[in-house]
């Protein structure tokens, strides 16, 4: 049995569990006759959980063994998704919405930390192939649940889905949990990660990934109404399924070119605000949605750039800087969709765009401050 196979599944279900959930959310307010204030609230249930879950959790997965950490986290999953599929109470709902945003994101930074401790000779180069998992499962998902909501089956489905791939994780897990994958680097290796927990170097990765999921979420929950409000055009979903799914190879050849991970950063960091700038001078529905692939491939390199890179400062608590990450993540995607829909009736979504794409000024500032982090290293 592999372990990566497993670990590559969760954090599919992640994105599974992300993208279906979005998809979903129309469908659940009918069924509790939810307002359009009271639907944002439930969202926001799971985004509170999301942010939670690393800050209360990071330290306990870095004195435990991880795969320990997700038997338990994937157990407490499988009872709540079966629970939001059997059951009808709206109270019951939100709990059980909550504890999958909890385990959710519990999974996901566990997830990385024992891929990198399982594998320290190919673990980067497997973080690029395991984040694309997550891109490829909020692909996925809307057309799953699409899928079968107009065939008359109840958004539920979406939760029995997600339990019985929890449970195949489970099982994995369960398997290979005492067995030894790769021997660690020699001492002195040029290849080799810090052994020290280098809190600079992880903070200045959480301000890149906070503008990064930030603009991610104002793009993506925005670009349909611009197509449809701005360019008058009805190809914005389709544009939204391309940002989506160019991620998916940006994020395998990251993984292939790993040790070029902080000038992919670089790269990505100056593409994503010009192709915006870009965007936002077009009339053209069309020219918007060629340049989406652009954007999305931009976009796409950025997470397991990082997630490479922070393994140069994570030490041996790689579950807490992944943590670190992950909540860095949620308040960039909580705060920066408000200010997008604040800005976007302000100065209208093209300026908002530029605006929000200027915030990575600070992200290319951050990973340039990392030079004068290695020299002290």
């Amino acid at each position: 049995m592999i372990l990566w196979i497993y670990l590559f599944l969760i954090v599919f279900i992640n994105g599974f569990e992300a993208g279906g959930y979005q998809a979903s959310l129309y469908s659940i307010g009918q069924t509790y006759d939810l307002s359009v204030t009271s639907m944002g609230l439930f969202a926001s249930v799971e985004l509170l959980a999301t942010m939670l879950a690393p800050l209360v959790l990071g330290s306990w997965a870095d004195r435990t063994r991880k795969a320990k950490c997700l038997l338990i986290i994937l157990a407490i999953q499988i009872v709540f998704s079966a629970t939001l599929f059997i059951s009808n109470v709206q109270l019951v709902f939100i709990t059980g919405i909550f504890f999958l945003g909890l385990t959710t994101s519990a999974l996901q930074f566990i997830s990385i930390a024992a891929l990198a401790e399982a594998y320290p000779l190919s673990g980067k180069k497997k973080i690029g192939f395991m984040t694309s998992m997550y891109a490829f499962g909020a692909l996925v998902a809307p057309l799953f649940v699409n899928y079968y909501l107009n065939k008359g089956v109840s958004w539920r489905m979406m939760f029995l889905v997600l339990t019985i791939g929890s449970v195949i994780a489970f099982t994995g897990v369960y398997v290979c949990r005492n067995l030894k994958f790769e021997e660690g680097l020699q001492d002195g290796s040029e290849s080799a990660d810090s052994a020290r927990f280098v809190i600079v170097g992880v903070l200045l990765l959480c301000v890149v990934m906070c503008i990064y999921v930030g603009f991610e979420n104002g793009f993506a929950f925005f670009v349909d109404t611009l197509f449809a409000d701005v360019l008058h055009s009805t190809s914005g979903k389709f544009a939204l399924s391309i940002f989506w799914a160019v991620m998916i190879p940006s994020r395998v050849l990251v993984g292939l070119f790993a040790k070029y991970a902080k000038k992919i950063l670089i790269a990505a960091i100056i593409a994503i605000p010009l192709i915006t700038i870009i965007i936002s001078m077009m009339n053209n529905g069309s020219v918007v949605m060629f340049l989406c692939v652009p954007l999305g491939f931009a976009c796409g390199a950025i997470y397991p750039s990082v997630l490479t890179t922070l393994m140069q400062y994570s030490g041996n608590r790689k579950a807490t800087a992944t943590a670190m990450i992950t909540t860095a993540t949620g308040i960039g995607g909580f705060a920066f969709t408000a200010l997008t829909g604040f800005l976007g009736e302000t100065f209208g979504l093209r300026s908002t765009m530029v605006i929000l794409s200027a915030f990575f000024v600070l992200s290319l500032f951050s990973v340039l401050a990392l030079g004068k982090v290695n020299k002290k290293l």
